[in-house]
């Protein structure tokens, strides 16, 4: 159920274990300052020109006080900027994150576990993020009705290739609020194509999406091209992977190819993403 490489989330993982935010640091009390924040990374940093974080969480309705739902927040990436914010605005942080099975995988264990070295501790500027899990088999990912917004952030063609891409609307419409929103952002196929409904490339048909949603419950609210590439041709030898800021040189689980060019898939950046916002009915 875990598809980036062993060495990713090892590295991943690693850089989680060092860079928490400091006692004492002022919590935002907007999403600029979040975003602006000094304990983020430099390298996520860079990826904001590729992901908008402040543009897509005004897109899908973030306010102070929020309770939120991050599924599979992975190491973080938008967790260093919700957490603080929802901390700052006495709100609340969900993270649904990997299920760990009985026994747990060795590599998914060692990820939810720097996030909750790092997130969970109720020190410094993330407060203390709730951890739940998301998973085939898993439970509530917080208590019914209570959630305000929920955010599937690049994940949902993982749980294609799981099944269990229905489970993960029917866990947020349980989750939410009626009136609540559900985001997306995911990598987005070349319209008018069959869709592949196990998302082997990566990427996933918008119209599939949409239809998921909506059959989980949920009204369409609004779509943007907040994160769309248009650079991107999709066309990839290695699928999504190929292109940062995962960075692919070799079929899944083969060394990397340090003979691979990867002038042209640098040059595209990241990938074409949908953008959704879905809305639970009152």
């Amino acid at each position: 159920m875990i598809h980036p490489s062993r060495r990713l989330v090892l590295t991943g993982a690693a850089a989680l274990a060092g860079c928490g935010g400091q006692p004492g640091q002022r919590l935002p009390r907007t999403v600029a300052e979040a975003v602006a924040g000094p304990w983020r990374t430099p390298a996520d940093r860079a990826r904001d020109r590729w992901r908008h974080p402040a543009e897509s969480l005004a897109f899908w309705g973030l306010k102070p006080g929020d309770r939120v739902v991050e599924f599979w927040p992975g190491a973080g990436w938008y967790t260093e900027i919700l957490a603080p914010f929802l901390a700052g605005t006495r709100g609340r942080l969900y993270a649904a994150h990997l299920q760990l099975g009985d026994p747990p995988d060795p590599a998914a264990r060692e990820v939810v576990e720097a996030f909750r070295r790092r997130f969970a501790n109720g020190r410094g500027v993330y407060g203390d993020v709730e951890i739940t899990g998301f998973g085939a088999t898993s439970g509530p990912v917080a208590p019914a009705g209570s959630a305000d917004l929920a955010l599937f952030l690049r994940n949902l063609h993982n749980w294609m290739a799981a099944g269990i891409a229905e489970k993960a609307f029917r866990d947020a419409f349980l989750a939410l609020k009626p009136g609540g929103v559900l985001g997306v952002e995911e990598h987005r196929a070349a319209p008018g194509g069959v869709p592949d409904v196990l998302a082997e490339s990566g990427y996933v048909d918008q119209a599939y999406a949409i239809r998921l949603g909506q059959e989980a419950g949920f009204r369409l609210a609004a779509t943007s091209e907040i994160n769309a590439n248009p650079s991107d041709t999709r066309d990839h030898p290695f699928g999504v992977w190929t292109l940062a800021p995962v960075g692919r040189s070799s079929p899944r689980g083969q060394p990397d190819d340090p003979n691979f060019d990867r002038t042209a898939y640098d040059a595209i950046g990241e990938s074409d993403r949908m953008t959704l916002k879905f809305v639970k009915p009152a």
